[in-house]
This record gives C-alpha cells, structure tokens and sequence, in this order.
C-alpha cells in the first residue's frame, strides 16, 4: 500500500503538470496572432473558427479536470479517504472519456484543421485577385506578414501583381515560401504535438485510474494495515 500511495503522489504531480501544460498550449493557441488572425476573418462559413474556439474550451475543461484529478488524489493519499479516493477516480474517468474522442477526431480528420486554415487563406487571396477590395488586401497582407510567405501556386492565372501588392518587400525579391505550404507545415508541427500531448495524458489517466481503484479497495479491505482504534487494558 505505501507503494501505491508514493506512485500517485507522483503520477498526480505528473497530471498537475500535464493539465498546467494543456492549459497554457489552449490559451497560447486561442491567443496566438497566427490563429486569432486565421479565426478572426470574416466569412459567411468559416470552419476554422468554430474548430479554433472549440479546441480552447475543450482543452481548458480537460486542464481543470486533470489538475482537480490530481489534487483529489495528492489528498486521498494523504488523508487515506475512500470518499476523495473515488472522487478522484471518477475526475481520471471522466478526463479519459474527454480524451479518448479527442484522440479518436484527430486521428480520422488527420488534416481538417490545416485544410480548414488553408482554405480561409485560399478564399482571401482569390478575392484579392478577382478584386480590388482594399479590406481583403490588408487581410491578406496581414497573412503574408504574419507567416512570413508571399502567395501561393494558382492555376488560375498570373498571380505576380497581387503578391506585389501584399507581400513584403524581402519576400517578393527572395520568392518566399509558399503560403498554403507555410500554414500547412506551421499546423502540422503544432497538431503533432497536441496528438502526443493527447497520447501522454491518456497514458496517465489511465494509471491514475488503476492507483485510485487499487487505493479505495487497499483502504476499504486492509485498514488492519495502519490501525487506529483504541484500546483498552482489563485488570485481572
């Protein structure tokens, strides 16, 4: 039993850890300027808005309830409670079912949220090029700034004079990297890391789960480990 108590101290700091981590990449995610400038333009559908807000409450909701998984357990283990015990069994439980959709939606949309990114750059940069609307521009110029690319491949045409007019100066010159393939690399480096980070956390919720059952049946069969009843010596 001493075993199992110092193994969830660790796994629970481990979680406190692993739901501070997830916390902070949501916030740096829905902040960021790369993906609050993708999210912020305005069209009649934009998928990657509705998947950029979603992802920060998820992902603040799976940080609350690891971190209070791992709270309950650091103090289950101190105080030796069934009822805390269970409590934070069932916050483990409840971060895997979180966890386990999450896993399961990045792994058969692997390329949604880039397609998604891609395709709003797509729609601002056609406009720009069909038109001459000076709001799409600067959206657009804001784009190629922000990510540090100029245009894009099109079949559909000379694209030179739009990219003259909204990339910078030194991206012009040097032929800077293609945008769709920039937006495309940016999210994939970031989306593998969250599919690890998802990885990791059901690794650990599913331990926390084991350590927490084992505890509450370790406390509720064998509290004739650490007794501490009183006891009471008869005269003869």
């Amino acid at each position: 039993m001493r075993t199992t108590k110092c193994q969830l101290l660790v796994t629970s700091l481990c979680v406190m850890l692993l739901g501070l981590s997830i916390a902070t990449l949501s916030t740096v995610a829905h902040y960021g300027h790369r993906f609050t400038l993708i999210s912020n333009i305005s069209l009649d559908s934009n998928a990657y808005k509705v998947i950029h807000h979603s992802a920060f409450y998820f992902g603040i909701c799976l940080s609350m309830t690891l971190i209070l998984a791992a709270l309950l357990s650091s103090a289950a283990t101190v105080r030796e409670s069934r009822c805390l015990t269970a409590m934070g069994f069932f916050c483990f439980a409840l971060a895997f079912c979180g966890l386990i959709p999450a896993a399961c939606w990045r792994y058969t949309h692997s390329t949604e949220v880039e397609d998604s990114m891609m395709d709003v750059y797509d729609f601002v940069y056609e406009e720009v090029r069909r038109n001459t609307s000076s709001f799409r521009r600067h959206e657009l110029t804001a784009i190629h700034e922000t990510f540090h690319c100029c245009g894009k491949h099109s079949p559909f045409g000379d694209t030179t004079d739009v990219e003259n007019k909204t990339c910078p100066p030194d991206q012009v010159h040097n032929e800077g990297q293609d945008c769709l393939q920039e937006i495309q690399d940016f999210l994939k480096k970031h989306m593998d890391f969250v599919f690890s980070l998802l990885g990791i956390a059901i690794g650990f919720t599913i331990y926390g789960m084991f350590l927490t059952s084992f505890l509450w049946f370790s406390i509720h069969f064998s509290s004739n480990l650490y007794r501490k009843g009183k006891y009471t010596l008869r005269e003869r």
